[in-house]
């Protein structure tokens, strides 16, 4: 999903809330007794929940892994008319994280001698990204993976403006992703491929293809069986063309323009995200995975330090300061350091994630509110929360 279009449709404002309600309930019933550390988490984690739902988030639902420690925090509720929390096992849409996942697939494939990050795109899908300036032939895998290929963003032309008019025009219906190619490759592409750095579901949509025309098996069965499986990673999946989300759940929201009422978005046929953003998940499992992939699980460290070479993410700066773009993975800097990380975003469900260098720390919180104010109020609170809990204690 285009996190960059809906980074200023998706995200609301804030207010202080003051400090988290230690007895809040079933604020600590998902954690072992409390340590030091977990308290040192716990607190600006609570904290940083309870201003995002006083700023407009119905509800709001986070898991902090740190060594031995999980502790898990929530704020809000499931449902805008209702009195029930989130559930901690709540699945939600990741949206953009999906990328990270086909990232891992595709280094995986590097590793195995399969396919070169400077194999171009035509190598794999001949004639596919041709015409109107496009040409797959000067278009690496490496661009794909890091944005530079200028490829056009094809959400651009499903989402600017998208109505709720849209919304229940479009929920149930079915997109392959050869559609999504050639919306983007009906516009002349935004620079030469390598000559700067621009957002776009294109390109992972195409990765996505040559993972299936490299091994034979949908980029979805190549995630599950060379990720989720071996993680453990039960609640993550592809839905195809289910709509709904398995319970338990939130209900997702989405105000179609700033001012307008909250509408349920729940349904949604994620076809249309595809390798650039529909995989399904838990904060228990996607936890998992960004310490698995920091703590070198998933990939050699020759491919892990291809993932970390990083380029500025140059239209994101006003949103995201200090932005930087490796392969699948964002960079952010903090007062600590930095972490590791990919935002996503569908219509109704935000997620945010943060990990340190060594895996040892990872947090991942899902927000089941979008559109209802400026994204850069919310983004602005987001991250204070994220270092917020990154730097807890160091």
């Amino acid at each position: 999903m285009n996190f960059t279009k809906l980074a200023y449709l998706a995200f609301a404002g804030w207010a202080f809330a003051g400090c988290a309600d230690d007895n809040a309930p079933n604020s600590e019933d998902r954690s072992n007794a409390l340590t030091v550390q977990d308290s040192q988490i716990r607190r600006p984690l609570q904290r940083g929940l309870d201003r995002l739902h006083a700023g407009g988030v119905v509800g709001v639902v986070a898991r902090a892994s740190d060594g031995r420690q999980q502790v898990d925090a929530r704020s809000g509720t499931a449902r805008r008319d209702g009195a029930e929390p989130v559930p901690f096992e709540s699945h939600f849409r990741m949206g953009s994280n999906t990328k990270t996942f086909v990232a891992v697939v595709v280094l995986k494939l590097v590793d195995e001698g399969k396919i070169r990050l400077d194999d171009t795109v035509d190598r794999w899908l001949p004639g596919l990204v041709s015409g109107h300036g496009n040409d797959g032939k000067t278009i690496t895998i490496r661009h794909l993976l890091q944005h530079t290929s200028g490829l056009r963003n094809y959400t651009q032309d499903m989402l600017d403006p998208f109505t709720e008019k849209d919304y229940y025009a479009e929920r149930f219906r079915h997109l392959e992703p050869e559609e999504l190619v050639a919306k983007a490759i009906a516009h002349e592409p935004n620079f030469a491929p390598g000559t700067s750095w621009s957002y776009s579901n294109t390109n992972y949509t195409l990765a996505g293809m040559i993972i299936e025309k490299v091994t034979g098996h949908p980029w979805a069965s190549e995630i599950r069986t060379r990720i989720l499986e071996p993680l453990q990673m039960w609640h993550t999946f592809e839905p195809g063309d289910w709509p709904a989300l398995p319970a338990p759940h939130a209900q997702g929201y989405n105000a179609f323009s700033e001012g307008k009422p909250l509408v349920d978005v729940t349904l949604f046929n994620m076809s249309w995200g595809g390798a650039a953003g529909s995989l399904i998940t838990t904060t228990e499992d996607l936890t998992r995975f960004w310490r698995a992939l920091q703590e070198g699980e998933l990939l050699s460290p020759a491919r892990m330090a291809e993932m970390h070479e990083t380029v500025p993410a140059t239209e994101l700066q006003a949103v995201f300061p200090g932005l930087r773009d490796g392969l699948g993975v964002f960079w952010s800097p903090t007062r600590c350091g930095g972490f590791w990380h990919h935002p996503g975003d569908t219509p109704g469900f935000s997620t945010r994630n943060a990990v340190n260098d060594e895996g040892t720390r990872a947090l991942v919180l899902s927000e089941n509110t979008t559109g209802d104010v400026p994204a850069s109020q919310r983004i602005k609170e987001e991250l204070q929360l994220l270092e917020d809990v990154m730097c807890a204690g160091q």
